[in-house]
């Protein structure tokens, strides 16, 4: 199962995420200093480790590394939410809980998304999901057959 992203860590794969891009440890730096003081070896380092751990591949540009996303944030919460529901000792009831704090936006959402999973391809998802959740969640070895990296 995939343990959550720590708050630094989480803060670079939103940007490669949202970007969709190859991206450099330069160009997370600078995005990153519009909003705290931190240096580029941290941001090398945060991204090496996230390299590491499976989250994002790497390529060499000239003397630098170019960094992608593994998977899509949506499938990293999806696999978050799972994980959670998992070690409930009443499913059902934890759903009904969770259910319970939603918006009335996120259930809609949340009936969009079970009538696209049940074949309906009328259904308009909210925020455009459908296709966006595949991909693989690295330390999810029932999402990817075993395959990723040991953390």
């Amino acid at each position: 199962m995939p343990r959550q992203l720590g708050e630094l860590e989480d803060a670079v794969m939103t940007r490669v995420w949202q970007w969709n891009r190859p991206v450099t440890v330069r160009e997370v730096l600078e995005d990153l200093q519009q909003e705290r003081s931190i240096a580029y070896t941290t941001v090398m380092t945060v991204m090496d480790n996230l390299h590491q751990k499976g989250w994002v591949r790497r390529e060499v540009d000239g003397r630098a590394y170019r960094y992608t996303a593994v998977s899509t944030r949506a499938a990293y919460s999806a696999a978050l939410m799972n994980e959670a529901w998992s070690k409930s000792d009443n499913p059902a009831a934890a759903l009904v809980a969770f259910f319970g704090m939603m918006s009335p936006e996120q259930r809609e959402a949340l009936l969009a998304a079970v009538r696209l999973v049940q074949g309906d391809v009328q259904s308009e998802v909210p925020g455009g999901v459908q296709g966006e959740v595949q991909g693989e969640v690295p330390g999810d070895e029932a999402a990817d057959g075993g395959t990723s990296p040991e953390r």
